[in-house]
């Protein structure tokens, strides 16, 4: 044990007599990665290099939706509506304008009812709308493999082409997938400024009022800044090697201000009271020799430094289970997930502590109580103590009238649609679909193996007849021997389920030819079982990692399990509460969205991933107090109010910080990035009140001595290898 503290001190010491060299580095590191990520060294920054696909695993689905893309689509396209002409100025301006947007660089073919292709009325009824006599379309299809910088140079030739021939005929407005994918990726953007604009004034504020100061308050921040630095460079690394996905972003930024000012309030708060130790009641701070300071530094890490690295392991290990999932998104958040941890950690160990050692004769002139065992949570503590039995019920209660949402849980899978509902680019959608059905994207799309006659019959023939579909677009010949066959479902909703309905019946009744059903509701059919097929082995390996990781630490297989039981518990009321407000539509003017009667398709396996590790996180916070309580001859009740008075003010603390973080990022308009925000603002503020300062106190008192049980081999085994003070 001497030996293990001893080497936590050593580090101490490292940190505190290397501290400005630490913190220069990190400024270094910090200003370079801001700098990269935003593109001031070339190549186009992290922003220029995220995409935005529809989650997919391995499949019929994506087979098909890979045949679509390398067919006549697979450089983007730029759909222009132009409204405000009769049909003399259509029929007039019309060939001007094919024959200028099909000269646009970049562009490959250009799709109108001017087309020669188009000759036949019923094809270019498809670019005109009796529902809209005025109004023409024109879809662009831009050249393959276009990085996506050309993507919008080629969108804005286009556009800046079609109106210089309208003029003042008419109104140009240009959408299509080059263009949502901008303004989803400007959005991004929008909502990050967004959030970081809220959190960190708001965190500051806070932190101020924790700790008494400016300088205490502004080392858990530095700290964030320099893990969320960290975290984009990380990402603009996988950037070069994988798609990445545009959300990624606000899942890092989120995580990482989140992580980091939890460490940071840790570190920061133990750094306090081993100055106030080390100084004692009759000296000044400017008494202070360096070798208190170090001494100081060197205590904080090996206690609350330990935390931080036993904390950071379990989130760690929770977000990497989103690697064990096939779907090429969950991988990308798992990825970026973890490596923002890491960076977290590494800000947390290095960067805070040193930083709070060159600052440490100004913290030190307020002095805190160190590790008092009165106070108002150890007497919240004694009072569920004295009523042990309410205390669980009414929590177990209260968690299990959450969860009951759950149940009816739909998932939905957007692209444009999560944009705000007012945002150009959706409105713009919004209208094809009601005056260009045929050129919407189609609910279902069927990729075939044959000709365009034979594919065009059999759609006609038995497609056309299938329930709930109102209309088949015009077969599309997309190279190779492989056609499309667009197919439109009536008043599809999430709730109704008319379009997986539709899918089940193309999939369970195929043609003599080969067939791939594809699709948004297709791929996230086949996304949501494949998901759900993988998640019990995701579930064991997190749960064993963790259940390692916790019994190193306390010597007992009874609290780690019981933790993953009531984390489980608490999961499960927050993403419960979460459907409840998205899904049926609830506060929607409060915060500001249009429920679209489900929750995000990649929202519940994050949020139960990160609501998992940040749950942890509180969990060693608790359990590292308690269990040094216990160690120091505290007998099981003294041992569970001493714990969390010594670490329920950081707790509750670092818990309302967190939540500000995530609200701030409710405040996006960005729907995943908002359920997100709201699921892990209800997933903290259930944890760190319901779960750690009521269930934890009330079962550990409940189970006594058995708290500490384990096998006796187990107990030889920790004994010899576990990672204890």
């Amino acid at each position: 044990m001497t030996t293990r503290t001893s080497q936590g001190g050593r580090y101490g010491h490292f940190v505190a007599r290397r501290a400005k060299w630490i913190a220069l580095a990190w400024l270094v590191g910090v200003v370079l990665a801001f700098a990269g990520t935003s593109g001031a060294f070339g190549g186009g920054g992290l922003f220029g290099q995220l995409q935005q696909k529809e989650p997919y695993v391995p499949g019929e689905s994506h087979f098909g939706n890979e045949k679509l893309l390398t067919g006549d689509k697979a450089g983007g396209s730029v759909l222009v509506r132009i409204d405000g002409l009769d049909r003399s100025e259509q029929r007039s301006l019309g060939p001007r304008l094919q024959k200028e947007i099909d000269a646009a660089p970049r562009t490959r073919s250009v799709e109108s009812a001017f087309t020669p292709a188009a000759r036949d009325p019923r094809v270019a009824a498809v670019y005109t709308s009796k529902s809209a006599p005025q109004s023409v379309v024109f879809v662009a299809n831009l050249e393959p493999g276009l990085a996506k910088a050309d993507q919008e140079r080629a969108s804005s030739e286009v556009t800046r082409r079609a109106k210089a021939v309208v003029g003042d005929a008419g109104t140009v407005r240009t959408g299509g997938s080059v263009e949502v994918l901008k303004r989803i990726t400007d959005q991004v953007q929008e909502d990050l400024r967004t959030g970081e604009g809220i959190a960190i004034p708001l965190t500051l504020v806070v932190m101020v009022i924790v700790f008494g100061g400016f300088i205490a308050a502004g080392l858990p921040l530095a700290g964030a800044i320099s893990s969320i630095g960290g975290g984009l460079l990380a990402l603009f690394g996988f950037a070069q090697f994988t798609e990445l996905d545009a959300t990624v972003v606000n899942i890092v930024t989120i995580l990482g201000l989140g992580l980091s000012i939890d460490y940071g309030l840790l570190i920061v708060g133990r750094f306090r009271e081993e100055l106030s130790r080390v100084r004692g009641d009759d000296r000044e701070a400017r008494d202070l020799s360096d070798a208190e300071l170090d001494l100081a530094t060197a205590r904080t890490l090996s206690t609350a430094g330990r935390t931080v690295l036993f904390s950071g392991l379990t989130v760690a290990i929770s977000v990497s289970g989103l690697l064990l999932f096939p779907a090429s998104v969950t991988k990308a958040v798992g990825l970026a997930g973890l490596s923002v941890v890491v960076v977290a950690c590494l800000a947390s160990l290095t960067l805070v502590p040193a930083c709070a050692r060159l600052a440490a004769r100004r913290l030190a002139r307020k002095r805190v109580v160190p590790d008092a065992d009165t106070g108002r949570f150890a007497s919240l503590a004694h009072g569920v103590q004295r009523h042990i039995w309410v205390s669980i019920a009414a929590v177990v209660a209260v968690l299990v009238l959450l969860a009951t949402p759950l149940a009816g849980l739909r998932q939905v899978s957007s692209t444009g649609a999560m944009l705000p509902k007012e945002d150009t680019q959706r409105v713009l959608l919004a209208d094809l679909r009601e005056d260009f059905p045929a050129l919407a994207e189609p609910a279902v799309t069927v990729v075939a193996k044959t000709d365009v006659a034979t594919a065009t019959a059999w759609a006609t023939r038995d497609v056309a007849k299938v329930e709930h579909v109102s209309g088949i677009n015009p077969t599309r010949d997309l190279g190779d021997g492989y056609v499309a066959v667009g197919v439109r479902v009536a008043g599809a909703t999430p709730s109704n389920g008319r379009t997986g309905d539709v899918v089940d019946a193309l999939r369970s009744d195929r043609p003599e030819f080969d067939t791939w059903v594809t699709g948004q509701q297709a791929k996230l059919d086949d996304y949501s079982k494949a998901i759900t097929a993988r998640a019990p082995l995701v579930a064991l390996v997190v749960a064993l990692a963790t259940l390692i990781l916790l019994f190193l630490m306390t010597g007992s297989l009874v609290l780690p399990l019981k933790a993953l039981i009531f984390n489980a518990l608490s999961l499960a009321a927050s993403l419960g509460a979460m459907t409840w407000i998205f899904q049926n539509g609830h506060f929607e003017t409060l915060l500001g969205y249009t429920s679209n009667d489900a929750v995000e398709s990649t929202v519940p396996v994050i949020l139960l991933a990160f609501g998992f590790g940040l749950a942890m996180d509180y969990e060693v916070f608790l359990l590292s107090r308690i269990v040094e309580a216990h160690e120091q001859g505290d007998d099981d009740a003294r041992a569970v109010a001493v714990g969390i008075q010594r670490c329920g003010r950081i707790v509750t603390s670092a818990a309302l910080l967190m939540i500000i973080v995530m609200l701030g990022f409710a405040a996006a308009k960005m729907i995943v990035v908002k359920q997100l925000g709201v699921g892990l603002a209800l997933s903290i503020a259930l944890d760190a009140t319901l779960v750690r300062m009521i269930l934890v106190p009330a079962t550990m008192t409940l189970m006594g001595r058995w708290n500490w049980w384990a096998p006796a081999f187990l107990k030889r085994w920790h004994a010899r290898f576990g990672l204890t003070h």
